[in-house]
């Protein structure tokens, strides 16, 4: 008699949540980054209005940055303590305020305070984005909102293009800052909506440790962002001060890193000691994770290092303005927004180390696109190509090793993985940027002393009068004109100026080909990420570490746990 068995309940269907906590973590996001964004669309009216040198501005935006960057980790760890939703309104509120003081701004030094102040804030503001995704949304839903967290940036760079280019060259610079007030009281109306994050009142604060991390971050920051200006090895006329002559910003990285080192032994030693860190390393608990985070690194490199040479080859190879330059790198950005947002749809598909090896092929035929079409005149059409190419790659990369981290750890750590997030974003940033000007400014000083010595038409007691220990990046017509003070004829003027037009274009390309190289390398540690889809908390957190219900259920590929055990059939439920 054949057994009789119960017909089988049907599937419950997953409810998807509310994505107004997304709305408000987009809003946040775009706030937060078009502020950064409107300062350097504004520069040209903030330096007429406070009569201050372009160089005012760009240190107030490096204070927000390096502000931001240095308290990251004390910030995730004070809404944890405190209630992520509390800390989150208390600084959207202090965020508007100092973009009230940015637009009100009579003075370099107000400007300067305010912007460190927004700097400070953002920092209790990025990790808590991350926990209301964390704590509002799973599965694919979290994949896809994570994707929209990482398009969030671009697309405030998209929006500080159009809106604060179109105000500063209108109704005023300060217009663009009166409306991120205006976006902070509406982020601030529609957090009460969102979903309490209680608070942990047990957490204690590591300040020792928070301490040690600002030291290090502070001082990388400085000496990587000083490299170009106050020498690589040697000390340049710019160095604040030398040390024998060598340049302080070898020094400042040095001590970074060693500083850096130390904050690690001592994370490490009050891991063993069960005391409280101010970032836990659980997060970095496996090669997989530490994987995810190279990659990261490694596409925020190239990233930046792109995003640094790409308006240098328009306005200066090109002779574009920076209006013409922003709506040139609009198809580009708008790219990079496209892939985060849709990079979630292949999870289900492939693997991340699959997308991510795939990403980073798409970057370097991105970059080696734009590094053999460039020329001297514009080709509009197949740079645009190359732009949108490169920028496809690097939004899927950002989001995927994003999403990919915060997977892999426990969901109680949301707030630490959303802090080094955004520590590795800026690490990386200036890296990027400091490492790229350097190679290609040292690499045109190369080859513009090379084609000077060679040249027949340019006599030594010429270019004796030409500051080649000097040469950086300008304009023909910037060249003409310091030519023009030498007794230079007509003829050698358009000599130098061709030479200078060959190398600045040689230099660029090759510079480009060097960031494709890296995007390769970074194949490597792309195949060690994991192999169990983004989106899903792993049931196993870590050894020694039991999950709680709600952060139980995560899956890989064909039912299995990270660790390759089969999933329990209630493990879900």
């Amino acid at each position: 008699m054949a057994a009789h068995t119960l017909p089988e309940s049907p599937p419950t269907p997953t409810v998807a949540a509310s994505w107004l906590p997304l709305i408000v973590v987009v809003l946040t996001q775009i706030q937060a980054s078009f502020a950064v964004n409107a300062l350097t669309v504004s520069m040209q009216g903030i330096t007429t209005d406070l009569d201050t040198p372009a160089t005012s501005v760009g240190t107030a935006i490096t204070a927000g940055t390096f502000a931001m960057a240095a308290f990251i980790l004390l910030g995730a760890k004070i809404g944890a303590k405190f209630g992520s939703r509390r800390v989150f309104q208390i600084a959207v509120v202090i965020h508007g305020l100092a973009m009230a003081a940015v637009a009100l701004s009579i003075s370099p030094a107000m400007l300067f305070v305010a912007q460190a102040a927004s700097g400070a804030v953002i920092a209790l503001i990025a990790p808590a984005l991350v926990v209301f995704i964390a704590a509002n949304f799973h599965g694919e839903q979290q994949a896809k909102a994570i994707g929209f967290l990482a398009a969030a940036i671009p697309a405030a760079g998209v929006l500080a293009l159009l809106i604060a280019g179109t105000f500063a060259s209108t109704i005023g610079w300060r217009y663009s800052f009166a409306l991120i007030v205006v976006l902070a009281g509406v982020n601030l109306l529609l957090s009460f909506r969102l979903k309490v994050v209680p608070p942990q009142t047990e957490v204690t604060i590591d300040w020792v440790g928070a301490l040690l991390a600002a030291g290090s971050i502070i001082l990388l920051s400085f000496g990587f962002s000083g490299l170009n200006s106050w020498g690589v090895v040697l000390a340049t006329d710019a160095a604040p001060f030398s040390i024998l002559g060598v340049s302080p910003a070898p020094v400042l990285i040095i001590l970074g890193a060693i500083i850096g080192q130390v904050f690690f032994v001592w994370l490490r030693r009050r891991k063993a000691a069960h005391q409280a860190q101010i970032f836990d390393l659980e997060v970095l608990k496996s090669g997989s994770e530490k994987a995810t985070t190279f990659a990261m690194a490694a596409m925020l490199f190239v990233g930046t290092a792109a995003n640094f040479l790409i308006p240098l080859y328009i306005q200066i190879v090109q002779g574009r303005s920076s209006f013409q330059t922003s709506i040139a790198i609009i198809p580009y950005t708008l790219s990079i927004f496209i892939a985060s947002t849709l990079v979630a749809t292949l999870y289900r598909r492939y693997p991340p180390h699959t997308i991510a090896r795939i990403g980073f092929v798409v970057v370097a035929f991105g970059l080696t696109l734009l590094a053999f079409t460039i020329r001297n005149e514009w080709e509009q059409f197949v740079v645009i190509l190359g732009l949108i190419i490169l920028g496809l790659g690097q939004g899927a990369i950002v989001a995927l090793v994003f999403n990919t981290l915060l997977s892999a750890a426990p969901k109680r750590l949301a707030g630490d993985v959303g802090a080094w997030r955004g520590l590795v974003h800026n690490i990386s940033g200036s890296v990027g940027i400091a490492v790229a000007s350097v190679f290609a400014v040292g690499l045109l000083t190369t080859l513009v002393s090379t084609s000077v010595a060679e040249s027949p038409t340019l006599p030594p007691e010429l270019t004796a009068q030409v500051p080649l220990d000097n040469v950086n990046f300008v304009t023909n017509a910037q060249l003409e004109q310091v030519l023009g003070e030498t007794t230079a004829s007509q003829a050698q003027v358009d000599e130098g100026v061709a030479i200078n037009a060959a190398a600045r274009l040689r230099a660029l390309q090759i510079s480009l080909l060097g960031l494709a190289g890296i995007a390769l390398l970074a194949i490597i540690p792309a195949g060690r990420m994991p192999d169990y889809r983004p989106g899903d908390i792993p049931a196993v957190l870590s050894s020694g570490a039991e999950p709680d219900q709600a952060e139980a259920g995560g899956t890989g590929p064909n039912g299995t746990q990270p660790n390759g055990a089969k999933q329990h059939p209630a493990a879900g439920e």
